[in-house]
């Protein structure tokens, strides 16, 4: 299974519109250190699969036919802002696995198009070609999934982003599904009151202490991280690393 990181950042992006911190002059400058929306493309011999659709660009990035199936965390529109354009495309049907929000995302559900919405359950398994996949419940705004991903040869990825800590029965399948490699959400540097929403980077280090995986990237970056990155020089231990787009990881 290889996993790249297309996106890696918050609502907003690295550099933030109008901003003039060091972190998104630093982005401006050196395109390198630019951030997209939170996503990723996870790839076997036999699937490509899309882990969330905020990226403006789904169209030109992946021609049709190239994807097996987009699958959203939820439908904030930083997570499905891309569809509104792809779903006008021509051609077969694109399966979008979702969580179930009644709501969904503005008319996305009303003008579907080519988009084939497929609404998920808890916890229960579903297949795409050799990925097994399961719906884990997080703690967001909206009815929000991360996914814990297993290949038939037993690689494991689990993806949870926009959360804030994790719900008791998540915690516990990822205690009890054996070895795996972990990204996870980490919006915001060392906070001195709780975060709301998304996890600070205190919170995710409890979460990695806890459900202990093999690697864990942090993604869902903000400007407001890179900033204290570069004001600290803080050194992840070698079980983590921070997520940049573009960087590919092989399981």
């Amino acid at each position: 299974m290889q996993i790249t990181f297309t996106g890696t950042a918050g609502a907003g992006g690295v550099p933030r519109y109008g901003c003039e911190c060091a972190a998104c002059v630093r982005a401006r400058q050196q395109p390198e250190y630019q951030r997209r929306p939170c996503s990723a493309l996870v790839e076997t011999d036999q699937v490509r699969l899309l882990l969330d659709a905020g990226l403006m660009d789904i169209h030109d990035r992946f021609p049709a036919g190239s994807l097996n199936a987009i699958v959203l965390t939820h439908f904030h529109a930083d997570h499905v802002q891309g569809l509104f354009h792809l779903r006008w495309g021509k051609g077969a049907q694109l399966p979008v696995f979702c969580p179930p929000d009644p709501e969904g995302c503005a008319d996305l559900y009303k003008n579907s198009g080519i988009l084939d919405f497929r609404q998920l359950e808890a916890f229960r398994p579903f297949e795409i070609g050799d990925l097994k996949i399961v719906p884990l419940p997080l703690n967001h705004s909206k009815i929000t999934y991360g996914y814990a991903i297993e290949t038939v040869s037993g690689q494991r990825f689990a993806y949870l982003t926009d959360t804030v800590g994790l719900p008791e029965s998540t915690e516990q399948f990822l205690k009890s599904w054996g070895a795996f490699s972990l990204a996870l959400d980490c919006s915001y540097s060392p906070q001195a009151t709780p975060p709301v929403n998304h996890n600070d980077f205190n919170l995710a280090m409890d979460i990695i202490t806890s459900v202990a995986p093999r690697h864990a990237w942090l993604t869902h970056l903000s400007h407001q991280v890179d900033c204290w990155r570069l004001e600290t020089d803080y050194q992840l231990v070698t079980s983590a690393t921070w997520a940049a787009d573009g960087m590919i990881v092989r399981l």
